[in-house]
Order: structure tokens, then sequence, then C-alpha cells
């Protein structure tokens, strides 16, 4: 009988290969006096998520988080502490991502900065929020830098897995399914892409290639002529590292070619219902792609009864908007679960030190939102909170596990 693997990314190794050594270390020293954005009945945090512009899919991720502190928050908070969050709206924008940050820390004076979303947006806040010494917690990108450059940047620490780690399971499912794989990549031009296609190649080793990549700019419209170069490749597999709306009109392009790869789309462009739209966009090239997962997803009939989904529609349907169909609103109700577990942890005395200590210390194995197996552990040298994942199958309108 074949049984189902949890895939766990063997962080240390992959990372290693693929990024160098951190910079100067640093210390996390504590400061007299009281602690900005903390009052014996009230923590204010803040962080940016593009509400609008090409990235607005990623709304949710700031909106679900937002809804479980309100649940929360009627439940009397953590510690007797009701949790404010500010979001404010980049619309995926590094520079406003900075501008928007420091009114956040200087003069909205928040405790943290929580769940700020993007691989560039999180790099250009990175070194103001250390030099503030002002926790950045859940930077909402998996660029392996941040779990790697702990020294340099002791104040931050990411959340999702690391795309490194992510690219490199692709690569050995591609080798694994097709012994001298032929690969090409569409790939957005940043960091972020950078990190899953040195993945990828790790993954690939010598039993495969990628033999054409091509290149999108976030602030593009199109992604046409970069498909047909890669359909012209004679790649029989596309690899898609590209944000939900790239990956859409990549679908798009490649069902207009007459091209039928075998898809893997990043886990950033996997939602269901950016799937969904794909495939009413492109017949059937979406039907078989495969992606990774670590969140239930709320349109799977096996999670029907699950507690933690019931929980999640629950808050949605009191506290959330927006679509409650959407997988990154449970992205941002794990993330903000964690959170607080952290806040728990740090305990009544709130300092952003007891913060940093109590997110360096997890070991949370009851994360409503995250799949059966999925625990989050970090330690002092281990800032990779989500390790595990699981390899999906599009199917029938739906992710199903790979056995």
């Amino acid at each position: 009988m074949k049984r189902r693997v949890l895939y766990s990314a063997c962080l240390a190794a992959l990372v290693s290969a693929a990024l160098g050594s951190a910079g100067a270390s640093a210390r996390v020293d504590a400061t007299p006096g009281a602690t900005p954005g903390v009052t014996p009945t009230s923590i204010l945090i803040g962080g940016t998520v593009p509400l609008t512009g090409a990235a607005s899919a990623y709304a949710s991720i700031g909106r679900g988080a937002d809804a479980y502190f309100k649940y929360l928050n009627a439940r009397g908070g953590v510690n007797g502490r009701r949790i404010t969050y500010r979001i404010l709206d980049d619309a995926y924008n590094p520079a406003l991502t900075v501008q928007q940050t420091r009114q956040l820390v200087q003069e909205e004076k928040v405790f943290a900065v929580f769940n700020s979303l993007g691989t560039e947006h999180n790099l250009a806040i990175r070194p103001f929020l250390n030099q503030m010494q002002v926790p950045q917690v859940f930077a909402a990108t998996g660029a392996s830098t941040f779990g790697t450059d702990y020294r340099r940047y002791p104040w931050t620490i990411g959340y999702q897995p690391s795309y490194v780690a992510e690219g490199a399971m692709y690569g050995r499912y591609l080798v694994g399914q097709r012994p001298g794989a032929r690969v090409a990549v569409l790939v957005q031009n940043d960091d972020y892409g950078k990190d899953l296609v040195n993945g990828l190649r790790q993954g690939l080793g010598k039993s495969g290639r990628i033999v054409a990549q091509e290149g999108y700019e976030a602030t593009a419209t199109d992604v046409s002529s970069q498909i047909a170069k890669l359909k012209d490749s004679g790649a029989r597999n596309l690899v898609l590292v590209a944000t939900p709306a790239f990956a859409i009109r990549a679908y798009i392009a490649v069902n207009k070619l007459g091209w039928k790869p075998q898809i893997i789309v990043n886990t950033v462009a996997s939602a269901t219902n950016t799937m969904k739209i794909a495939a009413l966009s492109s017949g059937q090239v979406a039907e078989g792609s495969v992606s990774v997962g670590f969140l239930k997803d709320p349109t799977d009939p096996r999670w029907s009864k699950d507690a933690g989904i019931r929980l999640y529609r629950q808050i949605m349907k009191q506290y959330g908007s927006g679509d409650a169909n959407d997988v990154y609103n449970v992205y941002a109700m794990a993330s903000a679960h964690t959170f607080v577990t952290a806040l728990r942890k740090a305990g009544k005395n709130l300092t952003r030190e007891s913060l940093i200590r109590a997110l360096t210390s997890l070991d949370e194995r009851d994360n409503p939102f995250l799949l059966p197996g999925v625990t989050v552990r970090t330690s002092a040298t281990d800032r990779f909170p989500i390790e595990q994942v699981r390899l999906q199958r599009w199917t029938k309108g739906r992710w199903t596990l790979v056995s």
C-alpha cells in the first residue's frame, strides 16, 4: 500500500549551497524605558500589503490576519492586551514599502512590523528595522536570506518555506518522473525568482537541465513573448516562478500556442482561486499542474469537517472580508496564530527583546490552519519556521496530495 509522505525540506544543506554566508554579526540588546506600541491593555503592530495594483491578489494576507486578531480580541486578547493591526497599502512598490514602514515606526510607534509582503519589499526595510531594533516578524516571503542572515539582522524572521527548498523539491520531482528532464522557466526578475531557480537547479542536479529561461518585470503587463520563446526551446516541462496575475497570463499564453508541457507552478501563485481562474482561461492546460502546499485548502472537501477550517470559516463570517475560499486568508491566519503563540510565550512583561526570544524558540504543533504534521519550529540559529510541505497536483478543479 502506498503511503503519503510528508516532504521535509533539508534547508541547511540547500541554502548553504545557494547563498553566501551572512554579513557582520549584531546583538539584540535591551534598552531601558517603555516599549513602543505596548500599553497594559493594547499592542499596536503594523505592516504593508498590496491592497491595490498588480499584486492585489495578496491583499487577503493582511486582511485575513486582521480578522484573526479581531476574533482573538473578542476573547480577551493576549495576556489582557488587544491587538491593533495597521495595514498600509504599498501597491507592491518597494519605495512605498520603505516610506510606509518608516511612518509605522517613527510616527505611529508600532511595537513590531508584522507580515509585510514581498521579497524586494522586505529586503528594502530590513536594514532600517534592525537599526531601530524593531522586530520584523514573519516577513511574507520565502527568500532564504530571511532565515540565514540572522547574525547580521537579529530582529528579522520569515515564516513560509524557503524558495530554495521549494525549487529543489520541484527539481527532484521532475527528474524522478522524467530522467533527463528538459525544463523551461518563466521567472520574475528579482531575488525571489533567483532563489527559487537556484533551488530548482540543485534539485535537477546532473539528471536534468534548464534549457531556457525567460524573465519578466513585476511592472510588466504581458508574458506572451516569453512563453513563445520557452516553447521554442523544445522543453517538455515548464516551471512558473511567478505571482498570481503573471501565472494566469502564462497559462493563457501556453494554451494559445497549443503547447502541452508538464507545468509546475510555485506556491505563491497556486491558491485554488488563482488556479480556477487559470483553468477557466486556458482550457485543459492547467490540469495536472504540480505545486507544493503546507496549508489546509478551504475549498478541499477533505477539510469540510475539520476543526481548523470550521474555525477559519467562523472567523471569516464574523470578522473577515473578501473571498472565504481564498487560501491566502488561511496563510494569514496561520501566521497570525503563530504570532499570538509567540506573544504568549514572551510573557506579560512584553518587550521587543522578549518577543524576539520567543520567536526564536518556537515549537508550535497545534496551528489549526496548517496541514497535519506541519510544525512551526525555530531556534536561535534556525529561523525557518516552516520547513515541511506536501507535493500536490491540480486535478478536476482542486489540489490533491501526491501519494
